[in-house]
Order: structure tokens, then sequence, then C-alpha cells
């Protein structure tokens, strides 16, 4: 584990259908992800059983469910979900940014 992230030692991992993220920084209770969304991008409605998450909209725009009710997100924005509550984003724009933070880390991202 690094204690300093730095963005061009660090590629981007295609996840296909426009989407690819990069791990910003983790601890054994805490992860940082950097999920960059092409425009019409989906990130579909899930939720996770064991990690709160925290989505800060770094750049462009996302319309957004969390639990049913939707709004549209632009830079500086952020949502949060807890365990077990659905979410999901669609990107309203090219090159569209979420920091996704999540406690625990995400084992199966490293």
């Amino acid at each position: 584990m690094n204690a300093f992230f730095l963005d061009s030692e660090h590629p981007w991992e295609d996840l296909g259908a426009g989407i690819k993220r990069k791990i910003v920084g983790y601890t054994d209770e805490l992860m940082a992800v950097h999920v960059c969304f092409a425009k019409g991008a989906v990130g579909a409605i899930h939720s996770h059983e064991e990690h709160d998450q925290v989505a800060f909209v770094v750049a462009g725009s996302f319309e957004v469910n969390v639990d049913g009710e939707v709004r549209v997100l632009r830079a500086g924005d952020a949502y949060t979900a807890a365990r077990n509550l659905s979410h999901g984003a669609l990107s309203l724009e090219d090159g569209s940014v979420l920091l996704d933070v999540f406690s625990p880390q995400r084992r199966e991202f490293l």
C-alpha cells in the first residue's frame, strides 16, 4: 500500500460500456476510486451488503437514483448510499467523473 497517489503512474481500468476506473488510495477500512463515464454510460442500480458509499461528482453531470429518488448532480455535488440502499447513475456528459469512497475497502477491486 502506497502513501502517495500519482495520477500519471496509474492507468485507467476499462470496465466496458463507456466506464473506466482507477483506485486513488485505500486502507483496510477505506477506499477512494475515480470512475469516468462516457455520455450515456450507466452505473446500473444496485446495492452493497457490506459497503457504505459516498460519491462526489468531480466533473460533468449525472442523473442519480438513490432509493427511488432521482436528482441531477453536477460537479461539486455528492450522494450517499448506506449499506443495502439502492443507487445508480446515468452520465449526462462525456468525461463525467465520480470519486467513489467506500468503507470498508472493495477488496474485489484490487
